[in-house]
């Protein structure tokens, strides 16, 4: 079994802009690399990565394909194209999409002052650029209203592979559930539509945070979607906030102990293969 993190990121201060990353985010608030990574992946046994986009910037972007260029364990990279833009978008898919590890586009949609930012006329018709290119979606689902969408995008598109990152980012820290998990089950009922089991720590409690406190939101995600439309992703180095990569990996572990072995192996890779079409890697 190839094991895949679908979700990490990397950040240089000194050569991209990050508008949110700024000094109140404490411990993340650094440049990290592959030199940070490295020893993570290793002590967890994850063979490969998915890098994703941390600024809404062709910039990022190329630096993420630097970092693939230099590192084979990165088998795919979610960028940024503009979706308000179809000239601007269409470039920087014509000038990506060739290289089979620019797998899927997501957009900071959390920072925007309009949580209907998805919904504009040009957002939702320059998604359809993504099905051109077979490329995905990443949805940054924080708010409800974020979640709310999901179904709009995949009846618009019905080509188009999403997935919620972070399970919509679930209210554990409150204990709560709705309207979370019944947006989620309605989000599910889609079948383009996926999810990744992670930056569930950062939706706990950051200092007291276990296993038991992620089960039942992991355990619902499970019954809407089934393993084959889950994905394992670490969030680091955002994880550092509430622990770190070894803890949330052990965590996932854990919560996956009551799958079968052939959904374990789906969420802890083959669902990201498949999904994001990860070029194999000697």
């Amino acid at each position: 079994m190839r094991v895949v993190d679908a979700h990490q990121h990397f950040w240089d201060l000194e050569a991209v802009a990050y508008p949110w990353l700024t000094p109140d985010q404490g411990p993340i608030y650094r440049t990290f690399g592959w030199a940070d990574l490295e020893p993570e992946l290793t002590a967890a046994g994850v063979d490969v990565t998915v890098l994703v986009q941390a600024a809404n910037s062709v910039e990022d972007t190329e630096a993420m394909i630097a970092q693939a260029d230099r590192h084979p364990e990165v088998a795919g990279v979610v960028g940024w194209a503009d979706l308000t833009d179809a000239g601007a978008a269409r470039a920087v898919l014509d000038r990506f999409a060739p290289d089979p590890r620019f797998v899927g586009i997501r957009h900071l949609i959390h920072d925007e002052p309009d949580p209907d930012w998805l919904l504009q006329d040009a957002v939702l018709d320059n998604l359809g650029l993504l099905v051109e290119y077979d490329l995905s979606f990443d949805v940054v689902a924080v708010l409800p209203r974020h979640l709310e969408h999901v179904p709009t995008l995949a009846a618009r598109h019905p080509g188009l592979r999403l997935v919620i990152d972070h399970l919509a980012k679930p209210p554990i820290s409150t204990r709560e559930w709705e309207p979370w998990a019944r947006l989620l089950r309605r989000a599910a009922e889609h079948p383009n539509v996926h999810a990744k089991v992670s930056g569930l720590n950062t939706a706990a409690d950051w200092s007291t945070w276990s296993a038991a406190d992620l089960a039942p939101y992991v355990e619902h995600a499970v019954d809407v979607f089934g393993a084959g439309r889950l994905m394992y992703g670490g969030d680091w180095p955002v994880s550092v906030l509430a622990g770190g990569y070894q803890p949330v990996w052990r965590a996932t572990l854990e919560l996956l102990e009551p799958l079968s072995d052939d959904d374990r192996r789906r969420v802890l890779g083959g669902t990201a293969a498949d999904f994001y079409r990860l070029p194999e890697v000697a």
